[in-house]
């Protein structure tokens, strides 16, 4: 019976070593509330024009025929296949714009930008209306979530939370405090450490994302560890049964 006992003990042991209890506190998202009911003042975002973005453009006036040379589309216009000609911003964070000519447009809002180009065209035409959209506004989850890969964004901003649910969320062993953000503007390239575990989150200058950031969701140390053991479970498992085996041996 003691001889028994010894070998449940060494087991427990062992499988306790291969295994980890995870905290909740590693998991939850959010924390630190300690209100039932709070109120913070959302934030106002709006993302900026930058280098390499592409934008539509759309002129439209009481004169249709009048607004045509400023609208230009790829395919005939008027055929089924036609659509929005987009505009590459270049390094100058400048696009050549029909009759206008070159604009600067780097730096502006969307909003901003068709009020700018409105100003301009009402040399041109009787109360101008201007649509502008980002097309290409992209984010890239990485890492240890369901779905990891780009994601092109229909409308103009997206917070962290948004997207990653667009990933599918965090599987179970993504390490939430150290979600890493890589974002690239004037220039340079930011890497910024996000705690999904905290609710200061929500008042964060990067909870709201930029075009083109990155987010890359690291593995917690129980995966690390385990991903060493699944490679050589076979080696483990022969192991801990001569390793029990031994110990019966010896304390006959």
């Amino acid at each position: 019976m003691k001889k028994q006992y010894y070998i449940i003990f060494i087991t427990a042991g062992l499988l306790l070593f291969l295994t980890s209890c995870v905290s909740s506190k590693k998991v939850v998202y959010f924390q630190d509330n300690d209100t039932p009911i709070s109120k913070e003042i959302l934030q106002n975002f709006e993302p900026t024009i930058r280098p390499d973005d592409l934008l539509t453009i759309n002129i439209a006036t009481i004169n249709a025929e009048a607004a045509l040379p400023f609208n230009l589309y790829e395919g005939a216009q008027g055929s089924g296949n036609s659509k929005p000609l987009s505009y590459l911003v270049n390094k100058n964070g400048e696009i050549d714009f029909p009759v206008i000519g070159t604009l600067k447009v780097a730096g502006f809002t969307t909003k901003a930008l068709s009020e700018r180009i409105k100003t301009v065209l009402k040399e041109y035409l009787i109360k101008p209306t201007v649509n502008i959209r980002l097309v290409n506004f992209k984010v890239t989850i990485l890492g240890d979530v369901k779905s990891p890969g780009s994601y092109t964004i229909p409308s103009e901003r997206i917070t962290i939370i948004e997207a990653l649910g667009l990933a599918g969320d965090l599987q179970l062993q993504g390490n939430r405090k150290t979600v890493l953000l890589v974002r690239e503007t004037a220039g340079e390239r930011m890497y910024v450490t996000i705690d999904l575990t905290n609710k200061k989150l929500f008042s964060s200058p990067y909870y709201y994302l930029a075009q083109n950031d990155v987010l890359y969701v690291e593995p917690n140390k129980a995966k690390i560890n385990s991903s060493g053991v699944g490679s050589n479970t076979g080696v483990v498992i022969s192991s801990i049964s001569i390793l029990i085996t031994l110990v019966a041996l010896l304390i006959k």
